[in-house]
């Protein structure tokens, strides 16, 4: 319904699979670098200017919870997650849920979340239609999102 694409991947083509895509992606300190080793893969290490963040192609993150009644990611911006602006500047965001953080639905997620960590609800590219009804994607982040699932 939020026009997100959601794939399986078997864990060892997750890295040919993350560098089908062609250009530029951002990724954040603690995901794994076997992970995007076919990736043209920047990190975010020092943080990147909004103005470089906005020059890529994307963003490859992980994810502290998948939610399947709602098909929502959750970040906590941990490890492997990256910083907001790292997920909200750059025009797609390739999300890497395991098996094993995918939930039923939001209270099991909740149970699993720090409430002294930051958390970001992610269940499509973000759109809006404030603009004369109309919905209009990418306004306040992504346009496109991909979430690719992986055996654990």
């Amino acid at each position: 319904d939020y026009r997100a694409e959601v794939r399986r991947v078997a864990r060892a083509k997750l890295p040919a699979v993350l560098g089908e895509p062609d250009g530029r992606f951002a990724v954040p300190p603690g995901l794994p670098g076997a992970w995007t080793a076919e990736v043209d893969a920047v990190r975010d290490e020092p943080p990147l200017s909004v103005a470089e963040l906005d020059a890529l192609d994307g963003v490859i993150t992980g994810c502290a919870v998948a939610i399947a009644e709602t098909g929502t990611v959750v970040l906590d911006h941990g490890p492997g997650q990256g910083r907001r602006a790292l997920t909200l500047v750059p025009d797609v965001h390739l999300v890497i849920a395991l098996t094993t953080q995918i939930v039923a639905d939001v209270p099991e997620a909740i149970e699993r979340l720090s409430p002294d960590r930051p958390i970001t609800f992610v269940s499509g590219p973000s759109a809006t239609s404030d603009i004369e009804l109309s919905r209009v994607e990418g306004v306040h982040g992504p346009r496109h999102l991909s979430i690719l699932i992986v055996d654990a």
